[in-house]
């Protein structure tokens, strides 16, 4: 397991939400020492550590782990949602025509 892919997905997610690593940290009731060392992957977060986290920034645990977990289906889900709400509604329409096609398949 490539420790880096989670704090890169912290970081990602707390940069998105304008988010300093202080301001996480003290969100989280974790040293924002704790964080920088997460975030660069030295150190993966225990499980009460990894939920704070994930709680702080208000994603599931689904989300902070793709690219890790084989079935993250939320984590997937959410990213396309992001990904196509940024995309006119004619666009959105034609990509949702292209993926009933390939399930219907």
């Amino acid at each position: 397991m490539d420790l880096r892919i989670i704090g890169c997905r912290i970081k990602e997610i707390r940069e998105k939400k304008n988010l300093t690593q202080e301001e996480l940290a003290d969100l989280a009731e974790i040293s924002s020492t704790h964080i920088s060392v997460i975030e660069r992957g030295v150190k993966v977060p225990k499980l009460d550590t990894f939920i704070a986290i994930a709680n702080a920034l208000d994603v599931s645990a689904d989300e902070l782990l793709v690219g890790i977990v084989n079935c993250s289906v939320l984590g997937v889900a959410n990213q396309l949602s992001e990904t196509l709400s940024k995309l006119p509604n004619c666009e959105q329409k034609k990509i949702l025509n292209a993926i009933r096609v390939l399930i219907d398949e």
